[in-house]
C-alpha cells in the first residue's frame, strides 16, 4: 500500500507540529542548561573561596545537593514530558494507522469502480454490436437492397416506356397519313 501525496503532506504536518513542541522543549532546555552554565561557574568561584574556608565549603557543598536535588527534579520533568511525547507519537501512529486503513478501503472503491466502469464499457459494446451489427445493419442493406430493385425495375420500364411513346408517335404519323389518303381517296369517289 503506498500513501498519496495528500496522506504524505497531512502526515508531515502532524509530525511538524510535535518537532516544533520538540524544538520548544529543547529551547527551554537550552535555556536552562545556560542558566546551569552560570550557576556552575558560580560554583567554581566558590569552590576557589571553598578551598580558604573549609567550613563554607561544607555549607557550599549542601546547598550543591540542593541544587542537584533540583536538577534531578528537573530531569523527572523531563523524563514526563518525553513520556507524553511518545505518547503523541503513539497516538500519530494509530492515526496514520487508520489513514492507511482509509486508504486500504478508499483503493478497494476505485477498483470496484474500475470494475464496474469495465461491465459497462462490456455492456455498450455488446449493445452496439447487437444494435448495429444485429439489427441497424442488416435492415439497412435490406433498404438498400429494395431500393436497387426498385429503381432496375423503374429504369428499365422508363426505356421501355421512352421505345413505346416513340413507337405512338410513329403510329400517330403513320395513322395521320393514312387518314390523309384515305380523305383523298373519298374525296375522289365522291
Amino acid at each position: 500500500m503506498s500513501l498519496t501525496k495528500e496522506d504524505l503532506q497531512a502526515i508531515r504536518g502532524i509530525v511538524e507540529e510535535s518537532v516544533s513542541g520538540l524544538k520548544e522543549d529543547v529551547s527551554v532546555l537550552k535555556e536552562d542548561v545556560s542558566g546551569l552554565k552560570e550557576d556552575v561557574s558560580v560554583l567554581k568561584e566558590d569552590v576557589s573561596g571553598l578551598k580558604e574556608d573549609v567550613s563554607g565549603l561544607k555549607e557550599d557543598v549542601s546547598g550543591l545537593k540542593e541544587d542537584v536535588s533540583g536538577l534531578k527534579e528537573d530531569v523527572s520533568g523531563l523524563k514526563e514530558d518525553v513520556s507524553v511525547l511518545k505518547e503523541d507519537v503513539s497516538g500519530l501512529k494509530e492515526d496514520v494507522s487508520g489513514l492507511k486503513e482509509d486508504v486500504s478501503v478508499l483503493k478497494e472503491d476505485v477498483s470496484d469502480l474500475k470494475t464496474r466502469m469495465g461491465n459497462v464499457e462490456s455492456d455498450m459494446r455488446e449493445v452496439k454490436v447487437d444494435l448495429l451489427e444485429n439489427n441497424l445493419i442488416p435492415k439497412v442493406n435490406e433498404i438498400a437492397a429494395y431500393q436497387k430493385s426498385v429503381y432496375e425495375r423503374y429504369s428499365k420500364d422508363a426505356d421501355r416506356f421512352e421505345q413505346k411513346i416513340t413507337i405512338v408517335d410513329m403510329l400517330d404519323g403513320t395513322v395521320a397519313d393514312h387518314s390523309r389518303r384515305i380523305q383523298k381517296l373519298e374525296c375522289k369517289q365522291a
